[in-house]
């Protein structure tokens, strides 16, 4: 029986005790994350904490292989971020999101503001503690491997990386309850009622100018009778797609530019819901058809855009009308639906909606795959490039002696390839779930890594007064903060509190309570401001990490 004490006794270092050190530690953890206290639950993140107690216990890692796996986790982690948040992250700046990213950028400033107070006039002089606590307190894991992975090229890194997820785990509870105890604090404040901010939120949603709006009008206007459609998009001059055309004697076709529009005439436009009234108005009366049920030859089918030669060109060049006959109506993009301009770049995985003959729908959707098992094959090539060239931009010196390293050079990368890979012809789409296990493997191995170096003497450290003032120090910067900006956000801005319960959520990274947020509520509204501010915030909090740990003495 030797050898099973051999694989599971305290301080043994092969490799086989290590494998099954860090399944359990990675099952453990996942296991408990999902338990939920007072509806909240701490995620993936328990695995730090079941790190930190097998440590407690005795249990150790080579360090050659611990750094090996902390690592390559952290890079895996970092990259899928990356790719994750790389589309919206320039987007995120358009369609009313300047207001919300400014908020977050402006919690973000707060937050190094606080840390640098404590860290000159309070009683943490430990920067990396420090950077642990507010890492912790904004709950944000990447910041906390982005600035361990800088402190490890200074001397006595190793010791410093463990006091920084001493004060993480310290704070990151507190943060969590923090997070959601600053919406209950705003929404006292400002007396507000969830059912009344719903309902605000349904009540504007026809005006969203991101959603395509289909409607049908009746041409009455004399004026417009004998214009082509090329001539009808300078009277109205927006961004619109006339599917479906019915003249007076029933019969149905697919207009194209050079197609007259004449009284009488009935069409099927989809178009942005705020830009509507101008149909209504130059063109004629809205009626009520529908379309679906209409006996004609003409088909609307969603086109999977699943072959690589298309990723990043313009729907324009596809010339469906010249080609093939066919109208492109909307492109759907990771759920959303998109208007089909002739100016968007199509990417792998796009769900391209035409109108027109069966037999060329099947010709175009031959064309531009239509295949999911296509989508199911991993473009490893990509993710693999993507690390090398990352690693290689972390590693150069960018000024006053400092890297972007294992963690930034990454995300950098992985966001200018979800955003330009297409130039290169680099395929960046991964399916949701291939996305989901890179994330999450990579982030298991780098908490079970942090966690299990970490535990050694953390019990002494934490449970003390040096302790104490670490979780209070991490309340304080998480609360402080989001209180500001959602007084800034409701005061000034008149900011519907659905988004400011995803605007705090985005702006910490925070998944438990933006689950919090859209759970008590019963909306989306929550997430889509989450993912509105995630792309920068998460950006700046890395890079802020990182900059505290090379700037402080």
């Amino acid at each position: 029986m030797d050898w099973i004490r051999d694989l599971i006794a305290p301080g043994s270092t092969t490799i086989a005790s290590t494998l099954i050190l860090y399944s359990f530690v990675i099952a453990a953890g996942i296991f408990l994350g999902k338990l939920k206290i007072l509806g909240v639950s701490l995620g993936v993140t328990f695995v730090l904490f079941v790190g930190i107690i097998m440590g407690q216990f005795g249990y150790v890692v080579d360090e050659n292989i611990l750094k090996f796996l902390r690592e390559f986790g952290l890079i895996l982690f970092i990259f899928s971020i990356g790719l994750q948040v790389g589309p919206g992250f320039f987007s995120s700046f358009k369609h009313g999101g300047v207001v919300m990213n400014g908020l977050a950028v402006l919690g973000v400033g707060l937050s190094v503001i606080i840390a640098l107070g404590i860290y000159y006039f309070g009683n943490i002089t430990d920067k990396s503690a420090l950077v642990g606590v507010m890492s912790g307190a904004i709950t944000n894991t990447p910041g906390l491997a982005a600035a361990q992975q800088a402190v490890t090229q200074m001397q006595g890194g190793a010791e410093a990386a463990n006091v920084m997820a001493q004060g993480y785990a310290a704070a990151y509870p507190l943060g969590v309850v923090g997070i959601i105890l600053s919406m209950f604090v705003v929404k006292g404040i400002f007396s507000i009622k969830v059912p009344d901010e719903v309902k605000s939120i349904e009540e504007d949603a026809q005006n969203s100018q991101l959603k395509p709006f289909l409607l049908t009008i009746k041409v009455t206007n004399k004026l417009i009778d004998g214009r082509t459609l090329l001539q009808l998009h300078d009277v109205i001059n927006c961004n619109f797609v006339v599917s479906r055309m019915m003249t007076p004697d029933g019969n149905i076709i697919i207009p194209k530019s050079t197609t007259q529009i004449n009284c009488d005439d009935f069409l099927l436009i989809v178009c942005s819901a705020t830009d509507a009234d101008r149909f209504r108005a130059v063109l004629g009366t809205e009626e009520t058809m529908d379309w679906q049920t209409t006996r004609t030859p003409v088909y609307s089918r969603r086109i999977l855009i699943t072959k690589s030669e298309y990723n990043g060109i313009t729907l324009g060049s596809l010339r469906l009308h010249n080609g093939y006959r066919l109208n492109a109506t909307r492109v759907n993009r990771a759920g959303v639906d998109l208007l089909a301009t002739p100016n968007l770049r199509l990417q792998m995985g796009d769900r391209l909606t035409v109108v027109g003959d069966l037999d060329d729908i099947e010709r175009l959707a031959a064309r531009l795959g239509n295949s999911m098992k296509r989508l199911n094959q991993p473009n490893l090539i990509t993710i693999f490039v993507g690390i090398i060239l990352g690693i290689i931009l972390g590693s150069i010196n960018i000024g006053f002696g400092m890297k972007l390293g294992l963690a930034g050079g990454p995300l950098v990368v992985a966001i200018l390839l979800s955003r330009f890979g297409y130039k290169a012809k680099l395929v960046t789409y991964t399916s949701s779930s291939a996305s989901l296990l890179l994330r999450e493997l990579g982030i298991c191995l780098f908490l079970a890594s942090v966690g299990i170096a970490a535990g050694k003497g953390f019990g002494d450290v934490v449970f003390s007064i040096r302790g104490m003032w670490w979780v209070i120090w991490g309340f304080v910067i998480t609360v402080v903060p989001l209180i500001t900006i959602g007084i800034i956000a409701r005061k000034r801005y008149k900011i519907n509190f659905l988004s400011i319960m995803g605007l705090f959520s985005g702006g910490c990274t925070d998944p438990p309570a933006l689950a919090y947020a859209t759970g008590s509520t019963g909306n989306d509204q929550p997430a889509v401001a989450y993912s509105t501010v995630y792309p920068l915030t998460m950006f700046l909090r890395v890079v802020a990490a990182q900059a505290l740990i090379l700037a402080l003495p």
